[in-house]
């Protein structure tokens, strides 16, 4: 590999790793119009696995915009990136696959809001596939695999 190509690789890995923490940011702050704009105009999300839906970015936008409601605290914590660039029309690194663990600690929303500890937790694996566009990497495919989740105790 020459330096350029090695520099064009550190460049995408880069750009992909910054649209993977985008992502969580997204959700996070529920900042919807960012969360679709990261995605390519065929993009899809499932999130089926965790009890949500599967369709279009501005579907699953939408959707998450009304049950996030529930969440008034959340951070994804997305960890272990795997990243592999693969092939589109002849042109090595035009797509890339992420996997990544996620531990997701939430706040229910209720009256006592003094508290910020939070009160529900999962924790699973995300499936990102992503296509260079002109406008930059971008998501055509988010899959959830949730593993496990921890549900606030009843008294």
């Amino acid at each position: 590999m020459t330096q350029r190509v090695e520099l064009a690789t550190v460049m995408d890995r880069l750009a992909v790793d910054g649209l993977i923490t985008e992502y969580a940011v997204a959700v996070d702050d529920g900042d919807w119009e960012a969360y679709r704009g990261l995605f390519a105009p065929d993009g899809r999300a499932d999130y089926r696995s965790a009890g949500g839906i599967e369709g279009d970015a501005r579907q699953v936008a939408d959707w998450l915009a009304e049950s996030m409601r529930l969440f008034p605290m959340r951070q994804h914590l997305i960890v272990n990136r795997r990243l592999r660039f693969g092939t589109l029309d002849q042109d090595t690194g035009d797509t890339a696959h992420v996997q990544a663990d996620y531990v997701n600690p939430m706040r229910l929303a209720r009256e006592d809001e003094g508290s910020t500890t939070p009160d529900f937790v999962c924790g699973g694996r995300y499936t990102f596939g992503l296509t260079r566009t002109n406008d930059g990497w971008r998501l055509d495919q988010v899959v959830v695999r949730e593993k496990w989740r921890r549900l606030p105790a009843t008294r």
